[in-house]
């Protein structure tokens, strides 16, 4: 069944978790006033399908849809998820949650999307205060999985651990605050960093792109994998944090920073700050730095996710939840014998693209093995199997390219096994984007035993799952292309 959300106030905020909701599989109802609501928010899903989907190794779930409403009331109808991101001021969200109640489910999670103000002080004089809880994003809210989920006791427990599914279920990291604060955690980090970046420019010790360097080539990519503490934990050496402390503690002592101190924002120093920004990178336009930021993204959080990282830990923990639920977390008795084996279901990333804006060669080979790993684990050859000591080797590979692929694009394989017996395991493979044949991969491996490196017999239940296939599948057509040598007339 689909999922329904309401977004009320669709800017850049609000947009972020329309795409983030729909391309996860809900359908979102969006009410905002601005006349080119529908505009804006269709840009901002250009971008999150160009970049989200390519986060994962396996598909998102279908995409819901997007409709506009011209009243809260109808917005909010039948929503179980109700996401405020009105402009920062109590009166308009009091307001927003007054229509927001009259109109609702009762049973709806009311988050909103405040960058500062503590949950107490969003549910005075609510109808239901139990309903309302701070769920504060970070922008992009379709890429950065960062949810700061603030509640008090007027929130039952029920209601967070729903709430928190629902985050978890969209990709997303729902850290709860039990204790309110004003600007909650990060935002207290991100304001006391922009403080002093305030009078770094005032005082000319740094320009706006010198401070942006010191961040982007330095300690902020660290922090992007391991955060605060446990950077600091490495930096004090086999002693640990122990010794950091002692080490820099007395640094805490010396005016390293202005902290509260803030130089008086008048219009010299916007003018100033604006100035040096404009000839940072006045020469791109906002989509433009967007993209740019998102492709930046997407490339690092890959790279976290082969790690088991960071934030690459939680995307393989999303795609772990999609692929259970789908046809990817079957096993070999629920394929049929004498049909192709659905063996990938992804969406091609950013990273995967070359300087002709189209799948780079390599790539064809990883979407191609990949399949052949999905193959060997509906088989039995798992990584448990593999532990065990039996795993195959490939031992010829022949691929065809076809048409052009880009990112973006949604890709399907299936997989028709050629020969199953012994130890000889012969496949091929076929990638389509809908009805569009892009390319086939042809794979001829051996079981061998990982101990002597030699080939050997596969277990039985391998080679009985093998033998089903292979059987099944001697009755379907011949592929077209099969072992075709390069250069050879088709």
């Amino acid at each position: 069944m689909t999922r329904t959300a309401a977004v009320i106030g669709g800017g850049v905020i609000g947009g972020g978790w329309a795409a983030r909701f729909a391309l996860n599989g809900w359908n979102v109802r969006v009410f905002d006033p601005d006349p080119e609501a529908k505009r804006k928010i269709g840009e901002v899903m250009a971008n999150a399908r160009r970049s989200l989907p390519g986060l994962l190794d396996v598909a998102l779930p279908d995409e819901g849809t997007i409709s506009f409403h011209p009243e809260i009331a109808q917005a909010v109808a039948g929503a179980e998820w109700i996401q405020e991101s009105v402009p920062e001021r109590l009166d308009i969200k009091h307001a927003t949650f007054a229509e927001v109640q009259a109109a609702c489910d009762p049973g709806a999670v009311i988050g909103s999307s405040t960058s500062g103000f503590k949950p107490s002080e969003l549910q005075q004089g609510a109808a239901a205060p139990g309903q309302i809880m701070v769920a504060h994003p970070f922008n992009p809210v379709y890429l950065l999985p960062l949810v700061e989920l603030v509640s008090t006791p007027a929130n039952d427990a029920d209601r967070i651990k729903a709430a928190q599914a629902a985050l978890t279920s969209l990709g997303m990291y729902p850290l709860h605050l039990k204790k309110e604060i004003d600007a909650h955690v990060a935002d207290r980090f991100l304001e006391a960093v922009w403080r002093e970046a305030l009078w770094l420019v005032k005082d000319g010790i740094a320009t706006t792109e010198e401070i942006d360097n010191a961040i982007r080539y330095g300690f902020g990519i660290r922090w992007a994998q391991m955060g605060l503490f446990e950077t600091y934990r490495v930096a004090g050496g086999e002693a640990g944090m122990k010794h950091f402390m002692a080490q820099f503690g007395p640094a805490l002592q010396w005016p390293w920073t202005k902290l509260m101190d803030v130089p008086e924002f008048n219009d010299d120093l916007v003018d100033l700050i604006a100035g040096q920004s404009d000839a940072q990178s006045g020469h791109l336009s906002i989509r433009e730095l967007e993209r740019a930021r998102d492709g930046n993204l997407v490339t690092m959080m890959r790279g976290l996710k082969a790690q088991d990282w960071g934030a690459g830990a939680l995307l393989n923990a999303h795609e772990r939840q999609i692929r259970a639920g789908s046809v990817h977390g079957a096993v070999a008795a629920d394929f049929p014998a004498d049909a192709p084996v659905p063996t990938a279901h992804r969406t091609v990333p950013l990273d995967w693209t070359d300087y002709n804006g189209h799948m780079t060669e390599s790539r064809y080979l990883q979407a191609f093995a990949d399949a052949t790993d999905r193959f060997m684990q509906i088989i039995g050859c798992d990584a448990d199997y593999i532990a065990s000591g039996g795993s195959y080797f490939t031992a010829e590979t022949h691929i065809r390219h076809l048409d052009e692929v880009h990112a973006g694009t949604v890709i399907d394989i299936a997989t028709q096994v050629i020969e199953g017996a012994g130890k000889k395991m012969h496949l091929f493979h076929e990638m389509r984007a809908g009805d569009r044949l892009l390319a086939t991969g042809e794979h001829f491996l051996l079981h061998v035993s990982l101990e002597t490196r030699k080939p050997c017999a596969p277990s039985d239940g391998i080679e009985a799952a093998l033998t089903r296939f292979a059987q099944g599948h001697a009755a379907l057509p011949r592929p077209e292309g099969l072992g075709r040598a390069i250069g050879a007339p088709r």
